[in-house]
């Protein structure tokens, strides 16, 4: 897949992504007008929509393009969780960040506690939009125990927990770099490959291989985060360049350097695409995403 057919691939997801997600936020009975703002502003605010287009990317992998309908809700429910831990990071208390894709953050936009609820909000909220509208009960129920699994202690929060503690040490080693970006990151990357194959009714073999390709996607996407955090601008980033080397975390540069990182992506991705190959044609989409994540640090 050239870098024209990704585009008009990303291109049509992203659409189908908008319109859902705008859907799940919209406002209703029920939901204060204030809080209903803000989690707008953290959702529909832009963002590349790496998340769900892969849920879709992984359907039509195992599935065909009649499966992308089955994995959309599946998606946009990860990418309301990844809203509402980009809303959370952004705090005082954490990563105290002003900015956030090139605006204000949620809570500088609004205030700290209407960043906080509207983050609940967006997470409880996902959790309803995932078990929505499907009819296969034991394919529901597994979907949202994957979706809870990678958004909990022992995923996501768990490895944002680990990249505190992890703060200003002068010495990281590599393992422990990769299980805390596991969770922090990978796990909703991994999560968002899996949703959409288990979406789809896949194989065992096939969700397997699918899930090594969602590890290898959720590493590489992290170097080469923390990559560009080193190399990158404002532009690029829609944030402060520089912030992770300030705040001593524990990155993939920090422990291999750039030009190791850089290698190290490289490395990872050709796992990830060995994986696709069974998949043939139809795993092209999924392919090119890897492809355009690595491409970002060169």
């Amino acid at each position: 897949m050239n870098t024209g057919e990704l585009e008009r691939y990303l291109s049509a997801r992203r659409a189908e992504v908008e319109a859902e997600l705008e859907r799940a936020v919209a406002p209703g009975p029920g939901r204060p007008a204030a809080l209903v703002r803000a989690m707008r502003y953290a959702v529909l605010g832009g963002g590349k929509r790496l998340r769900p287009v892969l849920a879709l990317a992984a359907a039509e992998a195992v599935g065909g393009a009649r499966m992308r309908r089955r994995a959309l809700r599946a998606g946009c429910a990860i990418e309301m969780i990844h809203a509402y831990s980009l809303a959370h990071d952004d705090l005082p208390a954490m990563d105290d960040d002003e900015m956030r894709r090139g605006r204000p953050a949620l809570h500088v936009k609004f205030d700290e506690a209407t960043a906080i609820l509207a983050g609940d909000a967006l997470l409880t909220d996902a959790f309803e939009l995932a078990s929505t509208g499907r009819s296969d009960a034991a394919r529901d129920l597994a979907i949202v125990r994957e979706i809870a699994a990678a958004a909990g202690s022992g995923g996501m929060v768990g490895g944002q927990v680990q990249d505190i503690a992890a703060e200003g040490r002068r010495r990281v080693s590599l393992s422990a770099v990769r299980e805390i970006h596991r969770g922090k990151t990978g796990a909703l990357l991994r999560a968002a490959v899996r949703v959409g194959a288990l979406a789809a009714g896949c194989k065992p073999s096939a969700l397997r291989r699918l899930t090594r390709y969602g590890e290898a996607f959720g590493i590489t996407f992290q170097i080469v985060d923390d990559v560009l955090d080193e190399a990158g601008d404002v532009g690029t980033l829609g944030k402060r360049p520089g912030g992770d080397r300030e705040a001593g975390k524990a990155t993939y540069p920090s422990v291999l350097g750039l030009e190791g990182a850089r290698a190290e992506a490289r490395r990872v991705a050709d796992e990830g695409y060995r994986q696709l190959a069974p998949f043939g044609a139809r795993a092209k989409p999924l392919e090119g995403l890897l492809r355009h994540v690595v491409d970002r640090a060169a």
